[in-house]
């Protein structure tokens, strides 16, 4: 069902994210590339490498482009969203910290859970977000409280190169961001979306 070109994703874009890492709120778009490769879909397997120690789950809002779009308005940002689902920033956080860039940390294969489906008919202004592990609720936010919202986002990364048909942006993530290992279960649930769920093993 996703075969994107290529997942955009956007660091530090909740306001309650931001207040608890108290970081100072960006000025644009924090915007990073995860590979094609990243990708699985609901019920796959997350594959913890044994390149990491510390595996974190980033439960998020995604945005799937219908149509080429390249310097695209605001206001015309609705036009290129074939929908929304349910997306899994997978983060090797430990090497993150330790390259001070994100590539490595963001884009081994399997860390780019997507799914359950594809909906349209839902307002991406106001939808419940959750992530739990093996059901404990780990995040819950809303995403009104994006600093920059989607719209805004496909504007923006449109100015900056072109999104083709099925490319996925990855929203970012509320606060509460943590640790996964094997045998867990995550669950990203996206109120008129559905369930994400993923289990980690090797």
């Amino acid at each position: 069902m996703f075969h994107p070109t290529k997942i955009v994703a956007i660091g530090l874009n909740y306001h309650d994210h931001a207040k608890e890492l108290n970081m100072q709120i960006p000025d644009y778009p924090l915007i990073f590339l995860k590979p094609p490769t990243a990708v699985i879909e609901n019920g796959e397997l997350i594959i913890y490498p044994s390149q990491t120690r510390e595996l974190h789950y980033e439960g998020e809002l995604g945005i799937v482009i219908k149509e080429r779009a390249h310097n695209i308005g605001i206001k015309d940002a609705r036009h290129c969203i074939a929908g929304y689902t349910c997306a899994n920033d997978v983060t090797a956080r430990d090497l993150q910290r330790m390259d001070g860039q994100w590539t490595r940390a963001k884009s081994f294969d399997t860390f780019c859970p997507l799914g359950p489906t594809i909906v349209s008919d839902v307002d991406p202004m106001n939808m419940e977000i959750t992530t739990r592990v093996n059901g404990a609720v780990k995040q819950h936010s809303n995403t009104k409280n994006m600093i920059f919202n989607v719209f805004e986002l496909v504007a923006f990364i449109s100015s900056i190169m072109t999104l083709l048909p099925g490319d996925v942006i990855s929203t970012g993530t509320p606060p509460g961001v943590g640790p996964l290992h094997v045998g867990d279960e995550v669950e990203v649930e996206i109120q008129g979306i559905g369930t994400l769920k993923n289990r980690v093993g090797v």
